[in-house]
């Protein structure tokens, strides 16, 4: 038996209770809690009132995710971890916020009076809450599921998802509330101002604020020290404290008076800063992979040929779409699932280089050399998958190798393989891929 095989997971009842049970009874809590919350909300602003607005919170839904899932290309997240941040924000962060901020304000009122508690719990209560309890997701990421957790952009893109379903809930309220108090005198033009002000002035308010704390805890993913990383975090959720707590001031001081000066001149410009971050990350991401690459194909993992079509997201995209056309969409899935893959392992040797990763590095380099072994075993089972893309999209000149496993590298190349730390598989324990499989009738 070789190394590799060793590695592959078995099936144990420890393993079995981490990856069904847990993720079972922690959506049953999550579907409570959100029965919960719309029980809340029905008694609030009534049946009626929940319908209409979770019809028009729906508006900026789709936007919103769509944004979030877009930054996440080069490695996408696993879309159970993905539904469950969505879900985390809709159900466990709306119901707690709401049940701590309406303690909070009935406790303040009965010191201050009713007008200065709604305007403490809008500026001080509120912004602590509502993002400690979004920020508590991305916490448990880096406790839970480090390996998931790569860096900033996984932290704005988890950041945004739980937000955007905190948001979700929370449009529902303030959208039902519109309709049912303007009920017979205006209620259509209420509710679409509520729905212009939240779902299209500001459908990234709440996604804003959680991604500070979502690229402190990016930061946090990539620091050696305890301390660094407690840093990084605390000082992510302080930021979007201060700007939740300006956002909601602007809205409830000088009758909103101050709302336009704080969306244009701080909201707007650090919209605009997140953007530039991100794009910055989404590069030194894809150098990340362009680095790897060539050390993949020395080690044999991957052939040389492949290096330029996963250098880029447009060689990708390239790759699977020419694949889609000739050989529909399953080849092409399959395609899709080895670049992920070797996305996933380039990213794991970049966070061990930086010795970031702990104990549990070899058993998951390991792993995750073997993910790539499989996935490429699959992708390549398909004539079409590993030559019609490179044919339309490599480098001037290139042609098709030969059927058969790829040369050996040379010595030069050798040389530049990338390093392994103890009790790593050797690069060799596995079969040395092929460039695609024998000729013959292509799968369809």
């Amino acid at each position: 038996m070789t190394q590799a095989t060793r590695v592959i997971p078995m099936p144990t009842p420890g393993r079995q209770r981490r990856g069904v049970l847990a993720p079972v009874l922690g959506l049953v809590a999550l579907g409570f809690c959100g029965l919960v919350v719309l029980g809340l909300l029905g008694s609030s602003v009534g049946g009626t009132g929940v319908v209409v607005g979770a019809l028009c919170a729906l508006v900026p839904v789709g936007p919103v995710v769509a944004t979030f899932l877009w930054i996440d290309r080069w490695e996408p997240e696993p879309p159970r971890t993905l539904l469950i941040a969505f879900l985390w924000g809709a159900c466990f962060s709306a119901l707690t916020a709401l049940l701590i901020n309406s303690s909070a304000s009935m406790v303040v009122d009965q010191v201050l009076g009713r007008e200065q508690a709604d305007l403490f719990g809008a500026i001080a209560v509120a912004p602590v809450v509502e993002e400690a309890v979004k920020g508590a997701f991305l916490v448990g990421m880096l406790f839970f599921r480090r390996r998931e957790f790569d860096g900033v952009v996984d932290g704005i893109v988890y950041a945004g998802l739980v937000a955007a379903g905190f948001a979700f809930t929370e449009n529902i309220l303030y959208l039902g509330r519109a309709f049912t108090e303007d009920a017979g005198i205006g209620q259509v033009g209420s509710v679409l101002g509520v729905l212009v002000l939240r779902g299209v002035l500001s459908p990234f308010a709440h996604p804003l604020f959680t991604a500070m704390t979502g690229i402190g805890a990016g930061i946090a993913s990539r620091s050696r020290s305890v301390g660094g990383k407690v840093g990084a975090v605390a000082i992510g959720y302080v930021v979007a404290v201060a700007l939740h707590s300006l956002w909601n001031t602007s809205a409830s001081v000088l009758d909103g008076g101050l709302f336009l000066v704080v969306y244009g001149f701080v909201m707007v410009p650090l919209f605009v800063a997140l953007v530039v971050v991100v794009v910055w990350q989404r590069r030194r991401e894809q150098r990340i992979v362009a680095a790897q690459l060539p050390g993949f194909a020395a080690a044999g993992w991957i052939v040389p040929s492949e290096v330029p079509l996963l250098s880029s997201l447009a060689g990708r995209q390239g790759w699977r779409a020419a694949v889609r056309r000739r050989s529909g969409r399953r080849v092409a899935k399959a395609v899709a699932e080895y670049q992920s893959a070797v996305t996933e392992l380039a990213f794991l040797r970049d966070r061990l280089a930086r010795g970031t990763v702990g104990p549990l590095g070899p058993m998951w380099h390991a792993e995750a050399v073997e993910a790539v072994r499989q996935a490429r075993a699959r992708a390549v089972g398909h004539p079409e998958a590993l030559t019609v893309a490179i044919r339309h999209h490599g480098p001037p000149g290139w042609t098709p190798p030969p059927p058969g496993p790829p040369p050996p590298p040379p010595r030069s190349h050798q040389a530049a393989a990338p390093p392994y730390h103890p009790g790593y598989p050797p690069p060799r324990s596995y079969p040395p891929p092929q460039s695609y499989p024998p000729p013959g009738p292509w799968r369809r």
